[in-house]
């Protein structure tokens, strides 16, 4: 008999749902509770084990579930929310989103996907991590033109603090990078290309491990850059995007701006559709999708950037 299990997470404890035996418990969040809650997981052999990505509480239980093999899938919790609201579920507490969970197991069926190993984990802490220390550094930069000479004092330390930070962990970044065979090769590939640099292929290497073994169409959504339609009957709506790896996405952004004073490619996609009619923000977009395309071409195909390649893709 098939077997389902949802886990919902807190910081003490995982509350546990079996469907279809109905079976419930929870053990505490902590190493000796996953111990006990991953050997009882092995004893049931399940089907599918879906938990929430909830603040990183469910790392621990994650590492504990890749070692034991167990099939363990993280999911967005705004999937479990759109599921409950479909089955009518409105209450909520920490056994009824267990519950809910397993049977999103059970009826969804969300596809099975490797977890990351720590080297990945490592690789995404310090992205994030450099991320909100560049968000840090942009407020203390700000507030420098607000404030008596007084406090600018005070602000120029900690910016400057905040700048010696930064460098640290763009240097462990890189190191990581450096110390893996394959992201190594990897950030060559994609910093053949003008306008990605050492940030644009961190991120791409920490937030996107997909690239490369998904269709283009696949990776352009799982990046939030796919022109979803709207039509219904004889209506045609506007197409927009939705959704997908904000981090990434942003990124890309900034890449993306780069690209278009120093890619030949991009620059003349984006001259070709402004002079077609789009507004720039659709072409910004579309210009996004297009580099991303690329890269998991390239990084597919181990190519390097040849701007006669990129012009076919």
């Amino acid at each position: 008999m098939e077997c389902f299990v949802g886990i919902d997470t807190s910081q003490e404890r995982l509350d546990v749902y079996v469907e279809p035996t109905q079976e419930q418990f929870s053990h505490r969040n902590d190493d000796t509770g996953i111990a006990e809650l991953v050997k009882r997981l092995k004893a049931l052999s399940p089907t599918l084990v879906v938990i929430e990505a909830t603040g990183k509480l469910e790392i621990p239980f994650m590492n504990g579930a890749l070692e034991a093999c167990l099939p363990v899938v993280v999911t967005n919790p705004q999937r479990i929310r759109d599921f409950a609201r479909s089955v009518g579920q409105s209450a909520k507490t920490d056994t009824l989103d267990a519950r809910i969970i397993a049977q999103f197991a059970e009826k969804v069926r969300p596809e099975l996907k490797s977890l990351p190993d720590h080297d990945q984990q490592k690789l995404v802490e310090l992205v994030v991590r450099r991320d909100q220390i560049v968000a840090m550094l942009a407020a203390e930069t700000h507030r420098l033109h607000r404030v008596s000479p007084f406090m600018r004092t005070e602000i120029q330390q900690d910016v400057a603090y905040l700048m010696s930070r930064l460098n640290e962990i763009s240097e462990r970044v890189q190191q990581l990078v450096r110390n893996h065979p394959v992201w190594k090769e990897r950030r060559r590939l994609l910093e053949s290309v003008p306008g990605v640099g050492p940030a644009t292929s961190a991120c791409i290497l920490a937030c996107l491990p997909e690239l490369g073994r998904c269709s283009n169409r696949q990776i352009a959504a799982l990046v939030g850059v796919a022109p979803f339609n709207a039509d219904s009957g004889t209506r045609k709506g506007q197409r927009f995007i939705r959704g997908g790896r904000s981090r990434v996405r942003k990124a890309l952004y900034m890449a993306t701006l780069v690209a278009l004073r120093y890619n030949p490619v991009l620059t003349a996609f984006y001259t070709r559709l402004i002079t077609a009619g789009k507004r720039k923000k659709v072409a910004l977009v579309a210009c996004m999708r297009k580099l991303v395309v690329i890269l998991n071409t390239m990084i597919r195909h181990q190519q390097p950037w040849r701007t006669q390649t990129a012009m076919q893709t």
